[in-house]
């Protein structure tokens, strides 16, 4: 028997919603990520920042990973760059290790943390130390120098 929802193109989008966040907030995506990847709102700390960047890969949305890149670091083919490489990894798990600063009252903060991907079957780990600051009010991925 075939799936009702399957002949309802409206069913993934809505389906994605209430299913748990990628970034492991333990929210639902509709009331976590989501409100930042749709314009609705901003991220109010550097790790809400991180983990909305991060179910961005998960989702695929480059425009909103180079819209969230700090000026300074934002390059000129950044977008071409990410979209190149967006469909390689698969993500498949992130833990937040640690926040320095990074609150709705600093204009800096750090976010330690390990990803997991598959790239061709193979599980990897990204662990980095990225560094976020504020932009004209608002919290922007610097880089992962941390």
């Amino acid at each position: 028997m075939e799936d009702e929802h399957q002949s309802d193109p409206e069913w993934i989008p809505r389906q994605r919603e209430i299913s748990n966040c990628p970034c492991k907030s333990w929210k639902d995506y509709a009331s976590c990520c989501m409100p930042y990847h749709y314009g609705r709102a901003k991220p109010e700390t550097a790790e809400q920042l991180m983990r909305s960047r991060y179910s961005a890969y998960f989702f695929r949305l480059v425009d909103y990973l180079v819209e969230t890149t700090h000026p300074d670091k934002r390059t000129p083919g950044l977008k071409k760059e990410l979209e190149s490489t967006i469909d390689a990894p698969k993500w498949s798990g992130l833990t937040i290790l640690g926040v320095a600063k990074g609150t709705q009252e600093d204009k800096v903060g750090k976010v330690e943390f390990i990803a997991e991907y598959y790239v061709d079957g193979t599980l990897y780990e990204l662990h980095e130390r990225s560094r976020f600051k504020r932009y004209k009010g608002v919290w922007k991925y610097l880089d992962g120098r941390g």
